[in-house]
């Protein structure tokens, strides 16, 4: 089958790699009719999160059709549409069954206190081979594949893989409620349904920040209120819309990859447009505004990536401030049915976000453009035939 395979820091490829197959009871394999590039991969191709293991399939979003299934799989069929969660859980431990999936104690080889287990990650999260293939084994498939209800979309379908359900994830570690001014820090897919989940949860006001001209136009369609940071102090404009307070929630969706506003004659454009590859200049850029923007007493949700060895955080002015900070990676299992459930009724179209659809043998391209935020490429989805 072909792939997408990490070989070093700025090398990808599509490559011929083995098909899957079942190595396990609760194994699946299925055939992949829609992937998708994630923020988070450009993540590994830059190398701001480190430790990647070459040869490893990247990605970790997708679509597909179940072709063969473990004899522990007891709630498929082959032939059955599913939506595949980024995380691993086995559905069985403690952590599972209270909903915190990305902490489960089992699907992680490398032992229960590695953390987070995904596909398409480096070392430490197993690792598991990605989505960004023809065909994909699925561990725990009891577990990690929900059904698609009849009437979604594979583009709407995808966005719970991973992202509507991160963005959801952001609104509640940030605790959105009722009439809440939020501000979402980064305008890109998870950014925006960031914005979108907390309008769901009940939010009066949202604004978004960011320097992409084109991502911020994308977010005023959906009545988000915009910041560019290239012309204006984010800070000085939420507090001048506040009148002074802050916001009573953030998000950050941003992570290690946070760029420096770049303004006036010396500004110089995307720092990827000449390095592709290369990582944010201000890691912890997003965090810094994060915690000064945010009414005393206040909450932020960080959903961002960012990498172990990351000791940035404006420890000492968020403790003065009382702000109480939450964190994690998303528990997609716990997230997607219920959403899936929301675009079936009408409630709600993350599909909207998805501004390239391109085929596997363009997807170097793809993550080309991509890196470099060319303008109308927001989200790529990968369609397979």
């Amino acid at each position: 089958m072909k792939a997408v395979v990490w070989h070093d820091v700025g090398k990808i490829a599509l490559d011929q790699m083995p098909d899957p197959r079942i190595q396990h009871p609760e194994d699946a394999i299925i055939r992949i009719t829609a992937s998708a590039i994630c923020g988070t991969d450009l993540h590994f191709v830059r190398g701001t999160v480190p430790h990647m293991r070459p040869g490893t399939i990247l990605g970790h979003e997708a679509v597909g059709l179940v072709m063969e299934l473990g004899p522990g799989v007891r709630n498929f069929n082959p032939g059955d549409r599913v939506v595949v969660c980024s995380t691993i859980g086995c559905g069985r431990c403690s952590y599972c069954r209270e909903g915190y999936y990305a902490q489960c104690d089992v699907a992680n080889p490398k032992g229960s206190a590695a953390g987070t287990c995904f596909f398409g990650g480096p070392e430490e999260t197993g690792p598991v081979d990605g989505l960004q293939a023809e065909y994909a084994r699925i561990p725990y498939a009891h577990t990690v594949m929900v059904p698609v209800p009849p009437g979604v979309t594979d583009e709407q379908a995808l966005m719970v893989s991973d992202i509507f359900p991160t963005g959801w994830f952001g609104g509640r570690l940030a605790q959105v409620g009722n009439g809440d001014v939020v501000v979402v820090l980064g305008a890109g897919p998870v950014g925006q349904l960031s914005a979108l989940s907390a309008r769901m949860q009940g939010a009066g006001r949202v604004m978004i920040v960011d320097g992409n001209a084109d991502r911020l136009q994308t977010a005023r369609l959906q009545n988000a209120e915009t910041i560019d940071f290239n012309s204006e102090d984010p800070v000085a404009a939420v507090l001048e819309c506040t009148g002074g307070i802050g916001a009573d929630r953030v998000i950050d969706a941003v992570g290690v990859d946070a760029e420096r506003p770049s303004r006036g004659p010396a500004a110089t454009g995307a720092p990827h447009e000449e390095h592709l590859w290369s990582p944010g200049d201000a890691p912890d850029q997003a965090l810094d505004w994060a915690v000064d923007m945010v009414a005393k007493a206040g909450t932020v949700g960080v959903i961002g990536v960012y990498p172990m060895d990351h000791h940035g955080f404006p420890l000492g002015k968020a403790m003065n401030r009382n702000l109480t900070v939450q964190m994690g990676n998303c528990n997609h299992r716990k997230y997607a049915p219920g959403l899936l459930s929301k675009i079936a009724a009408g409630h709600a179209d993350p599909g909207q976000v998805v501004t390239q659809e391109e085929g596997l043998t363009s997807v170097i391209e793809a993550y080309q453009l991509f890196d470099r935020r060319s303008p109308g490429w927001t989200k790529v989805a990968i369609e397979l035939p």
